[in-house]
């Protein structure tokens, strides 16, 4: 008799007896596939029931007839139905759901009774390509579990129903001919690829979850006119408004470290990828894709933007698309229907771009399964001087590149198959439905706002001193909602001086629960108590009382030696309350002033509404840096308070760093 074995590799014919036992036959498989006594398993049924064990019963016994399929699979890799797939959340509940779309009796068309139905009113199915066009908008992409039931709604049951991934690559183990550049055949050879527009999408829909978000995110390009790069957190969801479709919800955007200018991004090694992958898990977020901004300024008065990505240019350049590629392969989406465990990717790409109106617009996008393939078998480059067109790899010596193609209509209307050397980029892309909710969704409190990472050219820095200031300024008496910012709990995680890494768990269960009975537990902890004593260091006396009281009051400024109200700016910018002698120069610029018994009590990088106003009085420089001192004592209500002005060039620099020394 002769038995079909199926695996992730191919089918292969075995001949046996109806008399051999199981042993023997699976000693057979190992053989012919390359794989150990102990390496694979054998079912009678693709859902992995009925698995063949190696014992002493015949093939009759076990009723395996001449022509029968057998499904092999290898230890440790999930077959279609396999027990240890590790599928999504969204992906299990939307494949237990019926997913038909129920329509009302049409009062003109439908002639039965209520309990009747007729082609007018039947439920149509999640894939019916008319009720999608007929949409508002109109979906020209049906959602992957309404493609997984198209394939497997026959009358088969999609029982030979298999998902596979595009190779390019030229097949391992073909004996008959000396290896590439030396010799190929039809067995090892990949097969062309032609490019066709994908009729699903993995992502229907993407919805950040609030505007801050992205206010936020934008506020970088907004101060230094470079563009900029976040990963997106949040969580997949059912979106209810196609049939079994899944929306990514946007509840976090962490910016890693990159060099940034007007016209270009470069990403950088990020230390911090573990531990924000890490904190993102326990808090119930994944990384659910990237977004980047591609902003020129139009008229800064207004605030509008120019329109740049459009019909007539392109929607993403072709270096994007191989971005947008290279991430979705390391995102790959589980599924059973594949033999390799996984097929297409859920990971999205948004565009922060200027729209038809010049004003900021979301644009999302994924890029194709095909496209995927090529980027991941190195097969696509983009073009130098064309960014809305790529490149197909010719072969080499060192790689076979099969031929990709495309069609498109001459100027009569036939399909004509181009060589894709160029290649138009829209062949790639799959555009999804960006947007806002009516009502604002919180993940994170809505207030507290804690310094992003990773902006220190905007003097935006994460460290103890900031989250001082942070929770001085939070209104909030809440604690759980002074602690719910993603970008805190990233802090205390990866900071040098108290890295909370192992301590954190129970603070990230509350967040993500919301239990303030939980965060207040945590609270009371001595990892939070020397947190608060590390920010004790760096916190200011209260505004309202003690000696800055009486120094906002009156300070006698040490150009003009007169006594000028000065409104002071609360809180400074870098607070301290450690003394530290000034250098002797400093008479060069307040004279009189006896230094010898003057002490720095705070650095003041002024906005530039007071800098105007102590410069129309003193004459100072806008451009010093400004140094508030006191003398002779501690007590600022019985001594001067004197305004100073330092170059930036002298070999003391009063900056952030500076104040090291002090300690």
């Amino acid at each position: 008799v002769i038995i079909r074995v199926q695996s992730p590799n191919g089918m292969k014919k075995i001949p046996a007896t109806k008399k051999e036992t199981a042993a023997a036959f699976l000693n057979k498989v190992g053989k012919e596939f390359g794989f150990p006594s102990n390496g694979f398993t054998i079912f009678l049924n693709r859902n992995k029931t009925d698995e063949i064990q190696s014992q002493n019963k015949t093939l009759s016994l076990l009723k395996i007839k001449h022509g029968d399929m057998l499904y092999l699979y290898p230890s440790g890799s999930p077959g279609p139905a396999g027990e240890t797939m590790d599928l999504d959340e969204i992906d299990q509940y939307l494949a237990k759901q019926e997913g038909k779309i129920y329509r009302n009796k049409d009062p003109q068309l439908c002639r039965h009774g209520s309990m009747g139905k007729c082609v007018h009113c039947v439920p149509l199915e999640p894939f019916d390509e008319e009720y999608l066009s007929h949409l508002e908008p109109p979906v020209k992409h049906m959602s992957f579990h309404a493609y997984i039931r198209k394939l497997t709604g026959g009358a088969d049951k999609g029982k030979f129903v298999a998902l596979e991934n595009i190779s390019c690559k030229i097949k391992s183990g073909c004996e008959g001919h000396p290896p590439w550049p030396e010799g190929i055949c039809t067995k090892c050879q990949p097969s062309a690829i032609t490019l066709n527009r994908q009729k699903y999408r993995h992502i229907d829909n993407i919805m950040f979850e609030n505007h801050t978000i992205a206010d936020r995110f934008l506020d970088f390009w907004r101060k230094t006119g470079s563009q900029r790069m976040g990963y997106l957190y949040g969580r997949y969801t059912e979106h209810k408004d196609i049939p079994l479709a899944i929306r990514a919800e946007v509840a976090a955007i962490y910016e890693p470290p990159q060099i940034a200018t007007q016209n270009s991004l470069e990403l950088v090694e990020d230390p911090k990828a573990a531990a924000v992958e890490e904190i993102a898990a326990k808090l119930g977020l994944r990384k659910v894709g990237w977004i980047f901004t591609d902003l020129l300024s139009e008229d800064t008065r207004i605030g509008t933007v120019k329109y740049t990505r459009n019909k007539d240019s392109y929607f993403l350049s072709a270096e994007e698309c191989i971005t947008a590629g290279h991430f979705q392969n390391q995102q790959c989406n589980p599924c059973r229907l594949s033999p390799d465990g996984h097929f297409g990717s859920k990971f999205i790409t948004v565009v922060a771009t200027g729209g038809p109106d010049n004003q900021v617009h979301f644009e999302g996008y994924q890029v194709s399964n095909q496209c995927m393939a090529l980027v991941r078998d190195e097969c696509l480059l983009p073009c130098r001087d064309a960014p809305e067109l790529g490149y197909a790899k010719e072969s080499s010596t060192e790689q076979y590149v099969p031929d990709v193609f495309y069609k498109d209509k001459d100027k009569f209307g036939n399909d004509i198959t181009y060589l894709a050397r160029p290649l138009p980029v829209e062949y790639l892309i799959i555009d999804i439905t960006t947007t806002f909710p009516k009502d604002p969704q919180y993940t994170f409190s809505s207030t507290p706002r804690f310094p992003i990472e990773n902006r220190d050219i905007l003097g935006e820095t994460q460290d103890f001193h900031s989250l001082a200031t942070y929770l001085s300024q939070c209104t909030s008496t809440v604690f759980l909602d002074m602690v719910s910012d993603f970008h805190l709990l990233l802090f205390l995680v990866t900071n040098e001086v108290m890295p909370l890494r192992d301590s954190i768990g129970l603070l990230l269960d509350a967040v993500k629960t919301k239990d303030e009975e939980l965060a207040q537990t945590w609270k009371k902890s001595e990892q939070w108590a020397t947190i608060e004593q590390l920010c004790s260091k760096y916190l200011w006396p209260s505004r309202s009382t003690g000696p800055w009281a009486a120094a906002q009051s009156s300070v006698r400024c040490a150009a003009c030696r007169g006594v000028k109200p000065h409104p002071l700016p609360w809180p400074p910018c870098f607070p301290n309350t450690s003394t530290h002698p000034l250098p002797s120069s400093t008479n060069d610029f307040a004279p009189g002033l006896d230094t010898a018994n003057s002490c720095v009590i705070g650095c003041l990088l002024l906005p530039p509404p007071l800098v105007h106003s102590i410069s129309d009085c003193c004459g100072v420089d806008k451009r010093k840096t400004m140094v508030f001192v006191y003398t002779k004592s501690n007590d600022l209500t019985n001594n001067d308070c004197a305004l100073i002005s330092l170059t930036r060039s002298l070999p003391w620099p009063l900056t952030e760093t500076g104040w090291d020394m002090f300690s």
